[in-house]
């Protein structure tokens, strides 16, 4: 199926590891054009290079996301190698585990900043691209944030807020035929997944323990499919879509796994 992204410029924030990578790998793969924001010099470079070894373009701009200036540079850089933008995949995040009790307000505070802030930063700046180009936000979220974890307040409350603005951001865009979504998380073996999983004593029966509570077949959802949704709602494929919170976690969330 054509997605029609050939030459779209989505921009992708933290989108040289994990999810973010396979969105960007989607990406170049539909001829589209990721332009890649990420603090990690040494990650974006390589992403970039993979990319276009492939045969693919790419873009890029190294930014501290907490950092208001250079999200703007990143968004300012875009628009001058290309000329444009037609979309923003909101990724970046890390579940920092800041909970109630043993956390501190000033904690607690870094972590959403952390996790929502830029979210709303990077949806502002690129907003007048997409009102020209009728463009499309996809809002990367966790499951954390209808089911809670423990221990996690920052995360979960910042998730929180994900899913809120992409509902709120879809009433406000309506008149610009600026559609938002979100794509919600929840078991995605990541490298980062994975040195969670290490840090337990014994991390194959803690990952095997996870896997079986997962009620379509048993197994982790792959950054591939994450993307392949990520890329759905970006396209005009998805036309009349908006508001909407997808849940790609193989029934993890609200399935009833007691009865499975």
């Amino acid at each position: 199926m054509d997605l029609y992204l050939k030459d779209k410029v989505i921009l992708v924030t933290g989108g040289s590891a994990g999810i973010g990578k396979g969105i960007s790998m989607g990406l170049a793969a539909e001829g589209a054009i990721p332009f890649i924001i990420g603090r990690n010099k040494q990650t974006v470079d390589a992403t970039v290079t993979e990319i276009e070894r492939l045969g693919f373009r790419a873009g890029k701009a190294y930014a501290e996301l907490m950092d208001g200036q250079a999200c703007q540079q990143a968004v300012d850089d875009a628009i001058a190698e290309f000329g444009k933008i037609d979309g923003l995949v909101n990724n970046a995040g890390v579940n920092d585990s800041i909970g109630l009790e043993h956390g501190t307000v000033e904690q607690f505070t870094k972590s959403i900043h952390k996790n929502l802030t830029h979210y709303y930063q990077m949806a502002q700046l690129v907003l007048p691209q997409l009102k020209q180009n009728k463009g499309s936000i996809v809002n990367i979220g966790s499951k954390t944030s209808v089911t809670g974890q423990g221990g996690t307040s920052g995360y979960a409350a910042a998730n929180g807020g994900r899913n809120a603005l992409t509902r709120e951001w879809a009433v406000e865009l309506v008149p610009y035929s600026i559609r938002v979504n979100a794509v919600i998380v929840a078991e995605c073996y990541t490298p980062l997944y994975e040195r969670w999983i290490k840090t337990f004593d014994n991390p194959e029966e803690k990952l095997r323990s996870i896997t079986d509570k997962i009620p379509l077949e048993k197994r982790m959802t792959t950054e591939k499919e994450i993307a392949d949704m990520v890329l759905f709602l970006l396209s005009s494929r998805s036309s009349h879509t908006t508001g909407q919170l997808i849940f790609v976690d193989g029934g993890y969330t609200h399935l009833d796994k007691p009865v499975l």
